[in-house]
């Protein structure tokens, strides 16, 4: 008997071990008005299977086409292209030629060139290609922007066609739009994501905050609580990214948050992980004379003052209009936190963002001497 469209998640989901984390499992999603055919360009990172998970939850049909390298037993009941966005690679894009899709959504794309290949191949054969991009891709991003910012100009490069992805990707990002739209003109979406955040995230960016709070102990929170963060839960960037495929949306949307006080998150934290922890706000000055540095030893922070707070002031109102909802902030940390027990308890030993303990303990006493000073 063939399975129903939630039968088929859940098998695939536990053959991949996914019923871990909390996803789009048990969301009572409807099914869409009509049923897309749809490639997914990567698919088994971080963002790609929350969107194969809701695609199929709304009951689309998916293509994965990847190397077949990054957990590669996610989804074993899904067509699968093996193949390399480099077609000088291997079979390169060989096993895209010739057949046909609905829409296309590329979470892999890094290098222009590469972007380039894929739309330019399968633009014949699709209808819609959304992109993933950055809001990081706009010139002088760090500023924020308002709303209608999507048509602020784009980062550029003294070398547009270096492909050094670490020195470069937030333009190189610039560069991918304009390669899969000069192959496909008016029929690409540009989806512009600030920090995603929640299960799976394997940054630890987010997820400190949560599993900090959860083990307790002295917690040191930077600033003052009216300083700012802002963020995307990867769910709802992905039920977006989803809806514009069924709505035929082309153009550019930013995908973030409303920008949120960093005391908000703060007390999420506190109700969901940890309400009896012990934490103590240390002002930014004394952080920066203390070697503590934003997105180094504090993340998902900015002092409101300093010129880095723009990054975490953008707006989506565009993407609002159109249909983008947000998850409620303490189902993002309480899912996320979830998420991060159900891993191995070595992958829990030590997180990949935020300070160490011992450092933590360090600028805490010192600031508990400065205060005494100042008393």
């Amino acid at each position: 008997m063939p399975l129903d469209r939630r039968q088929f998640i859940l098998s695939s989901s536990a053959a991949a071990g996914l019923v871990a984390f909390p996803g789009f499992l048990t969301a009572g999603i409807d099914a869409a008005s009509r049923p897309l055919n749809i490639l997914v360009l990567g698919g088994t990172g971080f963002l790609g299977p929350h969107t194969v998970e809701y695609a199929l939850a709304r009951g689309h049909k998916i293509t994965l086409f990847n190397r077949g390298r990054t957990n590669k037993d996610l989804f074993p009941e899904l067509p699968k292209i093996v193949g390399d966005r480099d077609p000088d690679k291997g079979k390169g894009l060989t096993g895209l030629q010739g057949k046909q899709w609905d829409a296309v959504i590329d979470t892999s794309g890094y290098v222009p060139r590469l972007v380039e290949a894929s739309s330019r191949l399968l633009a014949p054969n699709v209808k819609q290609y959304l992109f993933v991009s950055t809001i990081c891709q706009y010139d002088n991003w760090a500023e924020g922007g308002t709303n209608g910012t999507e048509n602020r100009p784009p980062a550029t490069l003294e070398d547009p066609k270096t492909e050094d992805v670490r020195q470069h990707y937030c333009a190189l990002k610039a560069y991918c739009e304009k390669a899969a739209e000069k192959s496909m003109p008016g029929r690409v979406t540009q989806i512009r994501p600030g920090l995603i955040v929640g299960p799976r995230d394997k940054t630890d960016r987010f997820t400190y905050w949560p599993v900090r709070f959860n083990r307790g102990g002295k917690i040191l929170l930077p600033g003052k609580p009216d300083d700012v963060t802002q963020f995307i839960d990867v769910r709802d960037l992905a039920k977006f990214m989803i809806h514009t495929l069924e709505k035929n949306l082309t153009g550019s949307f930013n995908l973030v948050q409303p920008t949120m006080p960093f005391g908000k998150l703060v007390e999420s934290c506190k109700k969901v992980a940890a309400p009896k922890s012990e934490y103590t706000w240390v002002p930014a000055d004394f952080l920066s004379q203390n070697d503590v540095q934003p997105w180094r030893d504090i993340h998902m922070w900015a002092d409101k003052e300093s010129a880095g707070a723009g990054a975490l002031t953008w707006s989506s109102q565009k993407a609002i209009d159109a249909g983008l909802t947000f998850t409620p902030i303490d189902k993002t940390v309480e899912d996320t936190l979830a998420w991060f027990q159900s891993l191995p308890a070595k992958r829990q030993e030590k997180l990949r963002a935020g300070m160490s303990l011992e450092k933590e303990s360090k600028v805490l006493n010192a600031w508990s001497l400065e205060k005494n000073k100042m008393a």
